[in-house]
């Protein structure tokens, strides 16, 4: 269970960024807070400190009273579609999808060799499915869910292609406009059995 923050990490995390999560405060607030798991060091200059998944709900909840969390997994999982338990949707799950679509954006500046973040990275081409599913999440197409429609992402036969479904062709259509804005390549098929429309993306590599 992670105990309270102090009266000054409190100012710190209360002073953040409410988008990007960003904070300010001497070196010493910082590091206590990195050290509590509620802030992380950005590895590229200017290395400056953003909250953790776990700062964000502190920052959500009323000081005077306990705080009442989601359990920590400490693994984002971009959301596939169709999950039977997905995560509680709101302001915090927007916000972990931002952190981890940056984080990829990131992943891509230092791994590409050429530094292009409108690109796929290697790690992108190795887990196709949460790959494709952040950038369609990120971009703010619904997932499917167990009581409404919206996008699904499922792996495939055919190396570096991902499937992706949609509640109709105007979904499907904007889900494959999304997808090339972040890099890949999109085409719309149909399944023969079941006429069922839906899209074969793949990383983009030039």
């Amino acid at each position: 269970m992670i105990r309270p923050p102090t009266a000054a990490q409190r100012r710190v995390i209360d002073g953040a960024d409410p988008v990007t999560g960003r904070l300010r405060g001497t070196e010493a607030q910082l590091a206590a807070l990195v050290k509590r798991g509620l802030a992380f060091r950005h590895p590229r200059p200017p290395h400056d400190h953003f909250l953790t998944p776990a700062g964000h709900r502190i920052r959500e909840s009323v000081p005077e009273a306990p705080a009442r969390t989601e359990p920590e997994t400490g693994v984002f999982a971009a959301r596939v579609g169709g999950e039977e338990e997905p995560p509680v949707s709101g302001p915090a799950r927007r916000r972990e999808v931002h952190s981890a679509w940056q984080g990829l954006l990131e992943l891509r500046r230092m791994t590409n060799p050429d530094g292009a973040v409108d690109r796929p990275c290697g790690w992108e081409r190795t887990h196709l499915v949460p790959a494709a599913a952040l950038a369609l999440e990120a971009a703010g197409h619904p997932p499917a869910g167990p009581d409404e429609d919206g996008y699904r992402v499922r792996a495939t036969p055919q190396p570096e292609a991902v499937a992706v479904y949609a509640p109709d062709a105007r979904t499907l259509a904007a889900c494959a406009a999304t997808l090339e804005r972040a890099g890949w390549q999109a085409g719309e098929y149909t399944e023969p059995r079941t006429r069922a429309r839906y899209l074969l993306a793949s990383p983009r590599r030039v």
